[in-house]
């Protein structure tokens, strides 16, 4: 007790005491009395103080007070003790001292002590300044409290005189109410002297149901008895007829008995005298020899006779039996063939059917053909008409342009005149739209569009000749073979002159600049596109006359048009992506793009937007809505637009928007290169090695991607959300590994395996688009373009840091081969699951300089190991896994070959590699060898363009343990979709 009360008196020894305490025992302390502490503590009064102990901050204070999620007090309290938990012991001791300041009833139900201050150690705390500020809060809070409390009161007074005068009002109200109660009363007793009626009539007529349930049971008696005496009369009707029966039958018997006796009686006299006549031919002496053999003769015909007559009988037979079974065949044909029958009426009423609905249809289809073909004639005439339309306005330009030139003329004359200086040139005039002779189909679009691009300015340098050949024909109807044939024989040295050196000079690129163009890589010998535009000297116009090439128009070929673009994207909105392609949405109405015959469904294919400039053309047949934005975006001048009308994606495209089916044209998979946490509400948390789809690049003011995670077994779309696209994604990671550089490095811990943050993954500059891999220039351009952080197109110095890498699927059928990291425990536990079924030991060989169908493995001094691809195919026809004995470094080539191993990675720790101890001496290795394969090859696992699985230490105790993870994991990893790195487009 001594104790205690000098505990009591020394608040030092009191905080000492709590501060001595585990930081388990503390909050076991405190979470023994959650329900008290939630029901009873206001946490407006405990926060300022846990702000100025510093554990907590401004935010997690404006999140317990102000968070929308916290509907009330209790909510609230609990979690600041859900965020004081995170903090550890000095959350838990700021919570108690805390409570000794304002619940000073709580602090001594939690911990048993009585609440006293250590105002030294209380300022230790706090400086003075901080400590002045919170009294005062403190005291204003106070204020605000008592104030209330007198609000409250005025209002319980104000309430304490409703309540009286409410009083009054009842009191008059129970008076006029016992009046109510007597009548009541009476009418109650009225009610039980006509209950005691009711009782007697309701007994009455209990006994009259009774009487009639009593005289019903008397009818079902009499009715059943009825019953059993109808069944008894029909019983004995039934016997008096088979009596009657059995009676005409004996009858019958008996006048048939009596027939037989009489025939038998005249067989017997027949027989009788018969015996007579032979008793006498017996007697008779003189019988004769002769007569004998005449009998005997007559007997032996009788006998064969009769044996011809039983054999034909038995023909007979046979031949009956034969007949009735041909004609139960030929009844059974009979039925087969009425069925048969039947069925070909059937098929015959529906060929029928059929036959008159496809007339039906066939006369549909010859009315829509014709309306088809008259809709054709009267677009065609329209087009023949503006196309006339446009030469006649084309030349009443050459005449203006030739009256000021000549006005312009003048001019100059006159000011040489008066002035005396040397003449001007003729300035230029603006320049001029010609529509030009469709070269050929096109096969393909890029070839034929970066050609033209590539021509672009040469064709500003042609000479007159070559403008007069441009204007060619002046019909603006396309004529028909013979005419062209006509026409070619009759001016064939003008049209070699104007096509021939058309296609060689301006529309083909040397084979050495088509060499040096990686866009030409793939694709050579392309025709090009349809139709260009050219510049034209006005001066020229005066001994040229207006004549222009043929103008086809097909819905298959790209035209290319040069306009002046001044902000090009204020004249034009685009939708779409790189599933669908861009498509122009909107045209300004009275803006270039409009003046130019720009639509609504009109692809665009490619954007040049600086004749000489090297960086300044792009492809956007595959680009997305946020590559094809930051393109246009740059367009601020004279341009080529090459588009092509496609209607019928354009028209798809805005019913799936409409019906909300998508968000955009993009869609695309990208594998996540680190972590990125969810900031805000509707944010994707991501993983390192997520994979995930990208539905929209333009979400949120074109700062962020719109994206949902993959299921990794059946590529389903599943929680959706926002990530920041590229540019940002790689700002976050060069944050990240900067905040990874100052950190020191720690050691992995032997319990437990440390979570990925960062893949780092190098670029091929060469190969990989540039706008996915770094941003232009240097990095310190991010701050200046954090909203519009994107890239050329054609940049070619890049930083090889990639947030997130481009991937396709693809589903294997056959099992895959394994691939184990580290290969020095691939080695040790082959031998183990070899045994078992479905993994057969795939062995290496070595490999010629000239073996060119082998997989190259680890490299040996005078060849290397390699596994054939042969061998890898039996297994896999064979439905096993091939067990590869190779290294990291054979995965370009096996992707190559289209085979996609199975990589687990069993992470290895210095304790459970103490395990491997034995098997190891086997190999003829160390502990410090595992290890260290370990690291260089979990290194080297970054350099692979395909993810893989894990098993973690805490998965196994054993060899057993880890052969059986390992062969889940391949189970696995088996059901899941391979994703492989690709270049972007």
């Amino acid at each position: 007790m001594a104790e205690a009360g000098r505990a009591d008196d020394d608040p030092n020894l009191v905080d000492q005491e709590l501060r001595d305490m585990d930081e388990d025992h503390l909050w076991e302390m405190v979470e023994g009395h959650r329900y008290r502490i939630v029901r009873g503590v206001c946490p407006s009064r405990l926060t300022p103080y846990l702000r100025q102990a510093k554990v907590f901050g401004q935010l997690d204070e404006e999140e317990v007070l102000h968070n929308p999620q916290f509907t009330n007090s209790a909510m609230r309290v609990g979690h600041m003790l859900d965020l004081l938990k995170s903090r550890g012991k000095n959350g838990a001791l700021a919570f108690l001292e805390s409570l000794k300041l304002h619940n000073p009833d709580i602090y001594v139900l939690i911990t048993g002590l009585e609440p006293s201050i250590d105002h030294n150690h209380f300022s230790d705390l706090i400086e003075s300044s901080q400590l002045t500020e919170c009294l005062a809060k403190a005291v204003s809070s106070l204020q605000e409290e008592l104030s209330q409390e007198k609000r409250q009161k005025v209002s319980l007074f104000h309430h304490c005189c409703k309540l009286k005068e409410n009083t009054a009002q009842l009191e008059a109200r129970a008076e006029s109410l016992q009046g109510i109660e007597a009548e009541c009363n009476r009418m109650k007793r009225e009610l039980s002297a006509h209950f005691h009626e009711a009782l007697k009539l309701k007994d009455e007529l209990y006994g009259l149901s009774l009487r009639y349930s009593s005289a019903l049971q008397e009818k079902d008696l009499a009715i059943t008895r009825c019953q059993s005496l109808q069944e008894e009369l029909y019983l004995v009707k039934q016997e008096l007829q088979r009596a009657q029966v059995s009676l005409y039958c004996d009858r019958e018997r008996s006048l048939r008995t009596g027939e037989g006796l009489q025939s038998q009686a005249d067989e017997l006299l027949v027989l009788r005298e018969e015996n007579e006549r032979l008793k006498t031919l017996v007697e008779l002496k003189n019988f004769s020899m002769v007569q004998k053999d005449i009998l005997e003769q007559d007997l032996d015909d009788a006998l064969e006779g009769k044996q011809e007559l039983l054999n034909r009988i038995h023909s007979l037979r046979e031949q009956a039996v034969f007949a009735e079974n041909q004609r139960k065949q030929c009844w059974e044909e009979k039925e087969q063939t009425l069925i048969k029958c039947q069925r070909m009426k059937v098929d015959c009423e529906i060929y029928k059917e059929k036959i008159s609905a496809l007339q039906a249809q066939l006369a549909d289809l010859q009315k829509e053909r014709d309306q088809a073909y008259s809709a054709r004639d009267t677009a065609q005439l329209e087009i023949s008409q503006s196309l006339l339309e446009k030469d006649s306005l084309r030349r009443k330009v050459f005449e203006l342009t030739d009256e000021i030139c000549e006005l312009r003329k003048q001019q100059v004359q006159a000011n040489e005149l008066a002035t005396s200086k040397s003449r001007e040139p003729c300035p230029k005039r603006k320049q001029r739209l010609v529509r030009m002779h469709a070269i050929g189909p096109r096969e393909d679009s890029q070839d034929s569009l970066l050609s033209m691009s590539e021509s672009w300015s040469d064709l500003s340098q042609k000479s007159s000749q070559e403008l007069f050949e441009s204007f060619r024909s002046c019909s603006p109807i396309p004529p028909c073979k013979h005419s062209l044939q006509r026409r070619a024989l009759q001016e064939s040295s003008f049209s070699r002159s104007s096509s021939q050196e058309f296609l060689e000079e301006d529309f083909s690129l040397p084979s050495e600049e088509k060499l040096e163009d990686p866009l030409f890589m793939n694709e050579e010998g392309q025709e090009e596109g349809s139709l260009m535009c050219l510049h034209m000297d006005p001066c020229i116009s005066e001994s040229v006359p207006m004549r222009r090439r043929l103008a086809q128009r097909f819905p298959s070929r790209i035209t290319t048009i040069a306009f002046q673009a001044n902000a090009l994207l204020e004249q034009i909105s685009i939708i779409g992506g790189n599933q669908t392609g861009i498509f122009i949405h909107q045209v300004t109405p009275g803006s270039a793009a409009d003046e130019m015959s720009l639509s609504p469904g009109h692809q665009i294919v490619l954007v040049d937007h600086g004749i000489m400039e090297p960086g300044s053309k792009a492809v956007l047949e595959d680009a997305t809505m946020e590559e094809a934005l930051w393109v246009l975006q740059r367009v601020n001048g004279f341009c080529c637009l090459s588009v092509k009308p496609n209607m019928e994606g354009y028209k798809k495209l805005l019913s799936d928007l409409n019906s909300k089916l998508v968000t955009s044209g993009d869609s695309f998979y990208v594998r996540s290169n680190l972590c990125l946490e969810a900031q805000a509400i509707g944010e994707l948390p991501v993983a390192c090695h997520d994979i995930l789809h990208v539905t929209d690049t333009t979400c949120q003011g074109k700062t962020r991607w719109n994206a949902c995670q993959v299921d990794p077994y059946t590529m389903k779309d599943m929680k959706a959300g926002t990530i920041p696209n590229y540019c940002q994604a790689q700002h976050h990671l060069i944050t990240l590994i900067q905040g990874m550089a100052q950190k020191s490095m720690i050691s992995r811990k032997n319990s437990g395996v440390q979570t990925k943050l960062v893949r780092i993954v190098s670029t091929d500059k060469n190969n990989i688009n540039p706008l996915w891999s770094s941003m232009d220039r240097s990095l310190s351009d991010f701050s200046k373009t954090n909203e519009n952080c994107h890239v050329s197109l054609h940049s070619r110095t890049c930083v090889s840091l990639m947030p997130y890498t481009l991937v396709r699927p693809c589903r294997p059928g056959r099992p895959r081969p394994i691939l184990l990291v580290p290969s020095l425990l691939g080695k040790i536990l082959a031998e183990k699951l070899c045994l078992s079924k479905g993994f057969e030991k795939c062995a290496a060989e070595t490999q010629n300089a000239q073996s060119t169908d082998a997989l190259p493995g680890n490299k040996l001094t005078s060849s290397s190991s390699c596994i054939p691809r042969e061998a890898l195919e039996k297994l896999m026809q064979k439905n096993l896994h091939g067990w590869l004995d190779l290294g990291l470094e054979s995965m370009q080539g096996l992707l190559a070959m289209e085979i996609y191993p199975i990589i687990i990675l069993v992470i290895i720790t210095e304790k459970n590699g103490k395990k491997f101890r034995k098997a190891l001496q086997h190999l003829g290795a160390t502990e410090e060898q595992l290890l260290d394969s370990t690291r260089r090859e979990e290194t080297q696992l970054e350099t692979v363009p395909c993810l893989y699985g894990v098993i973690t230490p805490d998965a196994w105790n054993d060899l057993d343990g880890l052969a059986s993870c390992v062969r889940a994991a391949i189970a696995d990893e088996q059901k899941k979709v391979v994703w492989v790195e690709q270049v972007s487009h």
